[in-house]
């Protein structure tokens, strides 16, 4: 059983058609659908045929119930509080298919208590950089990583957002990594930069550190200080990219958990990634 504690939230997903008109209208397509990084996630690893369970908090209001059903459809056994107002993340997809987000993460941050079932069964707990962030959920996540390494579970952080990690600051971003001692540490090209020689193993006491360069290879980082590549998949254009780095955690971890070793992981992320960018949503 992987365990993922986090957000699941709406996602209204706005499509640009052009450059914004500042000040004026600009065309767009919109949609909404469910979202939120430790929910995508959850939902990948179902799909992938693996047991999964998501941990986390929606609003008492009939988004936070749609949320919740849509994320079961997918094969996930949900574990949610009901309280408050159900967080909103507007995503605004541009030409290239990038993507910036706009957070409003309502009910999200206030999961409280830590309830030690959310563990049983697991053999690894991933945690999302926003989950260890704000909030009485940072406080929640913190605890339960600490009981996953106490039951000899596998843990995972994904940096998540550069964003997220300047509002926290270097510093405190790189101590609460060593403190949560996380076996693995996924993150892009930029959350890579940003870390700096933080963004290796020895540095934060685990075992693997994995960046990603979007449609280049990604690298492994092992606790010897040594490096290899992975490429990956080459799929064409790509009109959005949001969720993509959720579905390689989905993959790298279940291929990880399955006894493969790291780089056949990673391409087993690739994989993952590259069925969600092609996929019709």
């Amino acid at each position: 059983m992987l365990v993922t504690i986090g957000d699941l939230v709406e996602d209204v997903v706005v499509h640009l058609r052009g450059e914004i008109n500042v000040a004026s209208d600009t065309d767009v397509v919109v949609s909404r659908r469910r979202g939120g990084s430790a929910a995508n996630m959850a939902s990948t690893t179902a799909r992938l045929g693996h047991l999964v369970r998501f941990v986390g908090q929606v609003g008492d209001d009939p988004t936070g119930e749609a949320v919740v059903e849509a994320l079961r459809a997918d094969g996930v056994e949900v574990v949610v509080q009901r309280a408050g107002r159900t967080g909103t993340v507007v995503c605004l997809v541009d030409l290239r298919g990038e993507r910036t987000m706009l957070a409003d993460r309502g009910a999200c941050v206030d999961l409280q208590p830590l309830d030690p079932a959310w563990l049983t069964d697991a053999h690894t707990v991933h945690v999302p950089l926003y989950s260890l962030a704000v909030g009485a959920l940072a406080t929640t996540s913190i605890e339960m990583l600490a009981l996953a390494h106490e039951r000899g579970i596998r843990v995972s952080v994904d940096a998540s957002s550069v964003g997220v990690m300047a509002a926290m600051g270097h510093d405190a971003v790189v101590e609460l990594l060593r403190f949560v001692r996380p076996d693995v540490v996924l993150c892009n090209e930029d959350e890579a930069d940003f870390l700096g020689e933080a963004a290796w193993p020895e540095a934060l006491g685990g075992q693997l550190v994995i960046v990603k360069h979007g449609a280049e290879p990604a690298t492994v980082r092992r606790c010897d200080g040594s490096e290899t590549e992975v490429a990956a998949h080459r799929i064409g254009s790509v009109d959005d990219t949001t969720g993509a780095g959720d579905a390689f955690a989905a993959g790298f971890l279940v291929a990880l958990w399955q006894g493969e070793e790291p780089e056949e992981a990673v391409a087993a992320g690739h994989s993952s990634a590259a069925t969600l960018l092609t996929s019709d949503r």
